[in-house]
């Protein structure tokens, strides 16, 4: 009842739309679903923050690719001020690519943007690698979110909300390195990168 519970109001969270965010230094977008990165480079646009982050993009994007999808040409200082970062494959990667991005950049306050069910997560892993930095949440509300009731949504409310579940635990940093060991067994057995 009390997991229950917690997953019903787990999905009421995630359908809540974005408050309007403070002026931050940064913006951290993390790929992986619809909407994301347009509404980052709007808020870019917009002067909500000075720069911006794209994390986890794939190794053959351009920044083109993204720009293009914008209903209005984008002004050349947004170009500029947006970095590619295409390092990570996971939130904990996402949140170690934001750490180094924001060290090299001196950012202290950093807008987050990600899907309404992976905000509270995304939030709780960045915090822990730079607690010293205020974050603010940004949810996007994806289309998934807009049929509930459908098998595939339902499914994937309940997985994200084992893994926030997970994540309050600390348990998918605590096993990285048994990943880690595993990723570089099965690449050394030839196992092409993701299928390990």
């Amino acid at each position: 009842m009390a997991w229950g519970a917690g997953l019903a109001w787990f999905v009421h969270d995630a359908m809540r739309p974005p408050s309007p965010p403070p002026h931050a230094d940064g913006i951290v977008a993390l790929t992986g679903g619809q909407g994301r990165i347009e509404e980052s480079l709007r808020l870019l646009a917009d002067g909500d923050a000075d720069r911006l982050l794209i994390s986890g993009v794939d190794l053959h994007a351009t920044l083109e690719d993204f720009l293009h999808r914008l209903p209005q040409p984008v002004p050349l200082p947004l170009w500029t001020r947006t970095t590619l970062g295409r390092r990570a494959t996971s939130t904990l990667g996402n949140a170690d690519e934001t750490a180094a991005w924001v060290h090299a950049n001196n950012i202290h306050s950093l807008i987050v943007v990600t899907a309404g069910y992976h905000i509270r997560r995304a939030m709780l892993e960045i915090s822990r690698t730079i607690p010293d930095v205020r974050l603010y949440g940004y949810p996007i509300r994806p289309p998934a979110l807009h049929h509930l009731l459908h098998p595939a949504t339902l499914r994937l409310m309940v997985v994200e909300y084992d893994k926030w579940l997970l994540a309050c635990l600390d348990l998918p940093r605590l096993t990285r390195p048994l990943h880690s060991l595993i990723h570089h067994s099965d690449t050394r057995a030839g196992i092409p990168e993701g299928l390990g």
